[in-house]
């Protein structure tokens, strides 16, 4: 078991304990009320998640865990904007409108829908580039207002993740990047990767996704480009869509990094990142602490500390593609 995992099941440990005390805290038989905002997820407005749903089954079961139960401590209302981010913030203020205890916002788009919408309601901001940069906390230690929660990146993620995909393909000299253009996070990726991609001596062709549908073609017209490989932005987008990309990518055998391994499990070849349960499962302590009276201004924003490198050598093969022996060696899970 690696560090960090025992690290987040001695957190979750901790909740199990002090769990009682949640419930004791509340008015006799008015459960808390969480609203739970999502960018892509494929969440139904009563909170049915689809089986690809990982954040918001990750999240009710970490509630679970420390002693939440539906409809007896707690009651969850669900909006998701399904991708088309200008219903994000109607969305953010009809969840304000239940008058929840807390929002639980996933990812840049509705983390900001719901802080343009409450200045008052307590909002955990889970798997959020930049907060800071983006203007939803004055600082990661003290977040200041209404937002806390847990970013979505560590400060060389970025400059690791091109450099893992660059070990792959070691020829490669031209890099595509696949992110989706609606979302604030494809610039701060941008801004980031140009800044390794100079390290690497490599040259980047970004592309902006906008649809689903267009996936297909947006691959194709990236691979007529002359990539030798590709970088796919970790994005709600991306996550949801893992599946056509993995196929459209593995069609033209393009080496591709991504930001789940949930990806790499779908068949595409390799992914450095956090666990994305494990985090979801992180936001429902927040909001733990939020009902036992703590304040997101004093509840410091976390950064994730360990990320895992996974490597899927079906895919390798497939694709004619031979990964070195020394990039094996730090991989944290391998499919074969």
């Amino acid at each position: 078991m690696s560090l960090g995992r025992r690290r987040f099941l001695t957190a979750i440990a901790g909740g199990l304990l002090v769990a009682p005390r949640a419930a004791e805290g509340q008015q006799a038989g008015v459960p808390y009320r969480i609203a739970f905002l999502a960018n892509d997820s494929p969440l139904a407005t009563m909170c049915v998640p689809d089986p690809s749903d990982v954040s918001f089954r990750a999240l009710r079961d970490g509630l679970r865990d420390l002693g939440y139960m539906e409809g007896v401590q707690i009651t969850i209302d669900c909006r998701s904007a399904e991708g088309d981010y200008n219903r994000l913030p109607v969305l953010a203020r009809e969840l304000v409108q239940v008058k929840p205890h807390v929002i639980v916002a996933s990812s840049v788009p509705a983390s900001l829908a719901a802080k343009a919408a409450t200045a008052t309601v307590p909002i955990v901001s889970v798997y959020t580039a930049n907060p800071v940069g983006l203007g939803l906390v004055s600082s990661l230690a003290r977040p200041g207002g209404n937002v806390t929660g847990i970013s979505a990146l560590a400060s060389d993620y970025v400059a690791k993740s091109l450099q893992f995909l660059k070990e792959t393909s070691p020829r490669a000299t031209r890099i595509g990047v696949l992110g989706h253009g609606s979302n604030p996070t494809f610039e701060i990726y941008r801004r980031e990767l140009e800044t390794a991609a100079v390290a690497l001596r490599l040259r980047l062709d970004f592309r902006e996704m906008v649809r689903a549908v267009d996936i297909e073609s947006d691959v194709a017209e990236l691979a007529r480009t002359g990539v030798g490989a590709v970088l796919v932005m970790h994005q709600p987008f991306t996550f949801v869509n893992r599946g056509p990309l993995v196929k459209a990518l593995g069609k033209r055998h393009l080496p591709a990094m991504f930001g789940s391994g949930e990806a790499v499990e779908a068949g595409g070849l390799i992914s450095y990142a956090v666990n994305l349960s494990e985090v979801f499962r992180r936001a429902a302590v927040y909001v733990d602490k939020i009902f036992k009276g703590a304040k997101p201004a004093d509840l410091p924003v976390e950064q994730p500390t360990k990320f895992e490198l996974v490597i899927n050598l079906r895919t390798a093969k497939t694709i004619g593609l031979t990964i070195p022996p020394s990039l094996l060696q730090r991989a944290d899970h391998i499919i074969d």
